[in-house]
C-alpha cells in the first residue's frame, strides 16, 4: 500500500487535527481521566458490596483492564489516529461493525461527561444544598436548578474545548498534578490519623456478616462492574482517541496507555486499604452494606471528606471539597474532548455526515463538541445523580473496547508484514483475555444495565438506518465481515439474563439459572465463539488497506509515523 504524505504542520481548516501533545501530555490525558469521581465515591461503593475484599477487586479490575490496554497500544502505534477505538473495527470489519462499536463509545463518552458534572455537583452539595437532595437514599439533582447549574457547567467544560488541544493539554498537565497530590495526601493522612486493622477480618453489624469477604466471590466481582472500579480505570483509553494529535505516537501512546494503568491502580488499591482501615467502630455498626459516615448524611453526597471530618481532619474535609470540583471538572473537559473525537472518527468512517468532522480555526470539531453539549444535556434526565449512571456508562465502555481485541487479531492475520511499533509476545493469548474480560464485566454489570444498554444498540441501528441518506457516498455495510456482531450481543443479553448478576433476591428480572462457577464457563465458551467468527469473518487483506488508505486521507501525517516504525522494525521495537 502506497500513501503520499505530508508535513504534520500545517493550518488546521484542511481537515487535520493538531499535533501538539507531547509524551507527558498523552499520560497525563489518560490520569486525569482516571482520576476523575471514581475516587472520589469508589473507595466506599466497593466497600459496601465487597466488605475489605474490595482490596482485591481493584486487582482484578487492574488486570483485566490491563489486558485491554495492551491490545490498544499496539494498535495505537499501528494507526495513530484520532478515534481509533471506532476506526480500528471499521478497518478490520468495515462500516456496519464500526457504527456499532462508535455508537456505544459515543453513549458512553457523551454521559461520561455528564457523570463528572453530577459528580462535582454532589460534593458541592454538602455546602449549597439546593443543588442536589436525597430520593431513597440515592443523591439527584434538583429541579430545576440543579439540572440547570449542571447544564451550564456541561456548557463551559465544550466551550473550553472550542480553544484547541494545546491549551487543554497545558492545563490538563496542572490539573493532573494536584489531583495525584491530593490521592496522595489522603493515602498518607487518614491511617496515620487512624487506622483499626480488625476492620479486614473481625465480624461486623448487625447482621453478622464480616470476615474480609463478607458476600462472597460474588460481591468481589460485582463491585469490579458497579461500584465505579473499571469506571476508575477506563480513562485509558483517552491515550488512544488523542493518538492522531501526538507528536511520536510510536513511543508516547504504549507509555500512556501501560502507564496510566498502573499509576493509578496502585493509587486506588493502597486508598481503597486506607479507607476500609480508617473506619470507626460508629460507621461499620450496620455492617459493610450500610457503612455510616456523620450519620449517613454527608456520606451520601462525599464520604472521604465525611470520613475526614470524623478523624478531626477539617483541613482535609476542605482539600477534598476543592478537589471534589477540580478532579471531576477536568475529567469532564477530557470525556468532553474524547466525545467529539469519536464523533469526528464516526464521520471520517463516514457512518456520520461529515460536516461533524469540520474544525474550526484551533483545530477542535466544533460541531462534534456542540452535539456532546446535547447529549450530555439528555443524560441528566433519566440518570440525575452518580450512582444511577456509573453501571451504565462500566458496561457501554467495556463493551466497546472489546472490538479493539478481535481488531488486533484480524490485522494480524490480513495485515501480517504491517509495522508494529508496539507489538505483543504471546500471539492470541492477550487478545483473547482482553476480549474475554471485556465479556466478563459485560456480565458482571448486571442485568438491569445490560438490558438497556442492549436497546440502546437497537436504537442506534436505527438512527444509522435514518441518516443513511443523508451521508453522501456513504460506505458500504460490509455485512458478510460483520455477521457475528448481532449475535455477539444478543448472545450476551441472553446470557445475562439466564445469570445471577445481580443476586435474585433483589427482583431485577434476571432468572439466577448461571451461577457464578458456570459463568466463568458460559462466557469462555461464548467468547470463543465469537472470536473465531470475528477473525474468519474479517474483511479482505486488500480491502483493509483500502479502509485504511481511506481512512488516512486528511490525516498523511498520520502515516509518516508509520513509515517511521518500518523503518526501524526489528532495531528497537518494545515488546511485552
Amino acid at each position: 500500500m502506497t500513501l503520499q504524505t505530508s508535513p504534520a504542520s500545517g493550518p488546521p481548516s484542511d481537515g487535520r487535527l493538531r499535533r501538539d501533545v507531547r509524551v507527558v501530555g498523552l499520560l497525563f490525558t489518560s490520569i486525569g481521566a482516571m482520576v476523575g469521581s471514581g475516587w472520589l465515591f469508589g473507595a466506599q461503593s466497593a466497600a459496601n458490596t465487597a466488605g475489605p475484599a474490595a482490596i482485591v477487586s481493584w486487582v482484578i479490575g487492574g488486570f483485566m483492564i490491563m489486558l485491554i490496554a495492551l491490545v490498544y497500544a499496539e494498535l495505537g502505534t499501528m494507526f495513530p489516529v484520532s478515534g481509533g477505538v471506532v476506526r480500528f473495527p471499521h478497518f478490520a470489519f468495515g462500516s456496519f461493525v464500526s457504527y456499532g462499536f462508535g455508537w456505544i463509545l459515543w453513549i458512553t463518552c457523551g454521559s461520561a461527561a455528564a457523570i463528572e458534572v453530577e459528580a462535582a455537583m454532589q460534593y458541592s452539595a454538602v455546602r449549597f444544598g439546593f443543588l442536589m437532595h436525597v430520593v431513597d437514599g440515592v443523591p439527584v439533582l434538583t429541579f430545576p436548578v440543579g439540572f440547570i447549574v449542571a447544564v451550564i457547567l456541561l456548557g463551559i467544560l465544550c466551550v473550553l474545548n472550542m480553544l484547541g488541544i494545546k491549551w487543554y493539554a497545558r492545563a490538563n498537565n496542572v490539573l493532573v498534578w494536584w489531583k495525584l497530590a491530593v490521592i496522595v495526601l489522603v493515602i498518607v493522612a487518614l491511617p496515620v490519623t487512624a487506622f483499626h486493622i480488625g476492620n479486614f477480618h473481625e465480624i461486623i453489624g448487625h447482621d453478622g456478616r464480616g470476615g474480609f469477604a463478607p458476600f462472597g466471590v460474588g460481591g468481589v466481582l460485582t463491585a469490579v462492574a458497579t461500584s465505579g472500579i473499571v469506571f476508575s480505570y477506563l480513562g485509558f483509553r483517552q491515550g488512544i482517541d488523542l493518538a492522531g494529535e501526538t507528536d511520536n505516537p510510536r513511543r508516547n501512546i504504549p507509555i500512556a496507555v501501560v502507564g496510566s494503568v498502573l499509576i493509578i491502580g496502585t493509587l486506588y488499591a493502597l486508598l481503597q486499604i486506607v479507607f476500609i482501615g480508617s473506619l470507626t467502630p460508629s460507621a461499620l455498626a450496620q455492617g459493610w452494606g450500610h457503612i455510616l459516615l456523620s450519620n449517613g448524611a454527608n456520606s451520601a453526597f462525599g464520604p472521604l471528606a465525611a470520613l475526614a471530618t470524623i478523624l478531626g481532619l477539617n483541613w482535609l474535609a476542605v482539600v477534598l471539597y476543592i478537589d471534589a470540583v477540580i478532579s471531576p471538572g477536568d475529567s469532564g473537559l477530557i470525556f468532553a474532548t474524547a466525545t467529539s473525537r469519536v464523533t469526528y472518527a464516526m464521520a471520517r468512517n463516514k457512518n456520520a455526515p461529515a460536516q461533524l468532522a469540520r474544525l474550526n480555526a484551533r483545530g477542535a470539531p466544533w460541531i462534534s463538541l456542540l452535539l456532546t453539549f446535547v447529549v450530555g444535556v439528555i443524560f441528566f434526565l433519566p440518570f440525575p445523580g452518580w450512582q444511577s449512571l456509573v453501571g451504565f456508562v462500566t458496561g457501554a465502555t467495556v463493551l466497546s473496547l472489546g472490538s479493539g481485541a478481535l481488531a488486533l487479531a484480524a490485522f494480524r492475520r490480513g495485515l501480517p508484514e504491517y509495522p508494529r511499533a508496539f507489538k505483543l509476545r504471546g500471539g492470541d493469548l492477550i487478545p483473547f483475555l482482553a476480549f474475554y474480560s471485556s465479556n466478563l464485566i459485560t456480565l458482571w454489570t448486571g442485568w438491569p444495565t445490560n438490558w438497556k444498554l442492549f436497546i440502546a444498540v437497537l436504537i442506534g441501528y436505527a438512527i444509522f438506518a435514518v441518516t443513511q441518506p443523508f451521508i453522501e457516498r456513504g460506505p458500504k455495510l460490509n455485512l458478510k465481515s460483520s455477521a457475528w456482531f448481532i449475535p455477539w450481543l444478543a448472545g450476551l443479553t441472553v446470557i445475562s439474563y439466564f445469570s445471577d448478576f445481580p443476586d435474585t433476591q433483589t427482583d431485577a428480572g434476571n432468572t439466577g439459572q448461571i451461577g457464578l462457577n458456570w459463568g466463568f464457563i458460559v462466557i469462555l465458551m461464548w467468547t470463543t465463539v465469537i472470536y473465531i467468527w470475528a477473525v474468519r469473518s474479517r474483511l479482505p487483506a486488500e480491502k483493509m488497506k483500502q479502509m485504511i488508505e481511506s481512512g488516512f486521507v486528511g490525516e498523511e501525517d498520520s502515516m509518516e509515523h508509520i513509515h517511521d516504525a518500518a523503518e526501524d522494525e526489528g532495531k528497537s521495537r518494545p515488546r511485552i
